[in-house]
């Protein structure tokens, strides 16, 4: 695997490395691609997410956090510069297994540094059963990224009032707030972050591709998607009908719905659930005008397999979200 690099220490917004990952994903070859960085104050949000449900505006705005949506599913990070994102891109079309490998590797890092790591069942990677680093990954064709989180120092008090997860995800962790399932790893290390940095990357990788200035432009490029007022904020249907439920494997799942003479006029889900296929066309395209009945909409997902859409959600737990 190869080490990524810019050619100048200039510390860039978050949509610029989000970018990155994109245009890595265009000209990754036979080698995965691997880079590391950090950001100012900033949360970042799933594709799938209310913006609303999952980060405190008014608070991030009086602290000068900014706040970015992601093109990745999963749920919501804080990031600063006491806390490192890792970037992995590879040639790969199977998102789930591409995932595994990922955290694997990560896990296999951390505990060559003594350090009690484990993945969990969904997204974590954890520390004697502490969450230090949050995972997502996003999908293009033939092309797999992987991103996340890896607390090293972390402002807990920015992390705990700037994301407001609901109820419901902090229960199923048998929790009751996001500081007390989080840890950081200079509680168990004696080197410094940037030591850390230079740790992982000789542990991660082989050798390094800088990136050129035609390569900086061809980000450029890329960076304005992230910047659109509709794509940050998004928007909510204003459905007659809310449906929302945690499954296990999948996460938190929302389904807003419009119904006018008992017809499905238009319906959306959001959620911290991971995107593995096409949303609109496995789901969303496939219910709208179909009668509001748990047999008319089985009917419709007859061939259409939701967990080629959703990860882990079949079409019972779709139809339990709708019906029960």
């Amino acid at each position: 695997m190869k080490l990524l690099k810019l050619n100048d220490s200039t510390e860039r917004p978050l949509p610029f490395y989000l970018a990155m990952e994109e245009h890595a994903a265009s000209i990754v070859g036979d080698d995965d691609l691997f880079f590391l960085w950090q950001v100012s104050p900033t949360v970042i949000f799933g594709r799938n997410q209310v913006i609303d449900n999952e980060v405190d505006l008014d608070y991030c705005r009086s602290h000068g956090i900014a706040v970015y949506r992601r093109k990745s599913g999963g749920g919501c990070v804080y990031a600063d510069r006491s806390n490192i994102m890792f970037s992995y891109i590879t040639r790969a079309d199977n998102v789930t297994t591409t995932f595994s490998r990922y955290t694997a590797m990560i896990v296999d890092m951390l505990r060559s540094l003594g350090l009690n790591a484990s993945d969990s069942a969904r997204n974590d990677i954890l520390i004697d059963g502490l969450k230090v680093s949050g995972n997502a990954f996003y999908h293009l064709p033939g092309r797999s990224i992987v991103h996340g989180t890896m607390l090293y120092d972390t402002d807990l008090t920015h992390l705990t009032r700037a994301i407001t997860p609901g109820h419901s995800k902090l229960a199923a962790k048998g929790v009751k707030s996001v500081a007390s399932r989080v840890t950081t790893l200079n509680r168990y290390l004696t080197m410094s972050i940037d030591e850390f940095k230079r740790y992982a990357i000789s542990y991660l990788t082989d050798g390094s591709i800088t990136l050129t200035q035609a390569d900086l432009e061809a980000i450029s490029a890329i960076v304005p998607s992230y910047l659109r007022h509709e794509f940050i904020y998004g928007h909510r249907s204003p459905g007659t009908i809310v449906r929302s439920k945690r499954f296990d494997g999948v996460g938190e799942i929302e389904a807003q719905l419009v119904i006018e003479g008992g017809i499905i006029r238009d319906i959306n889900l959001t959620g911290d659930f991971f995107v593995i296929g096409d949303l609109d066309a496995l789901i969303l395209n496939r219910l709208r005008g179909v009668t509001f009945t748990r047999t008319a909409v089985a009917h419709a997902l007859t061939d259409a397999q939701p967990d080629n859409a959703v990860m882990n959600l079949s079409l019972d737990l779709l139809l339990d979200l709708l019906f029960n």
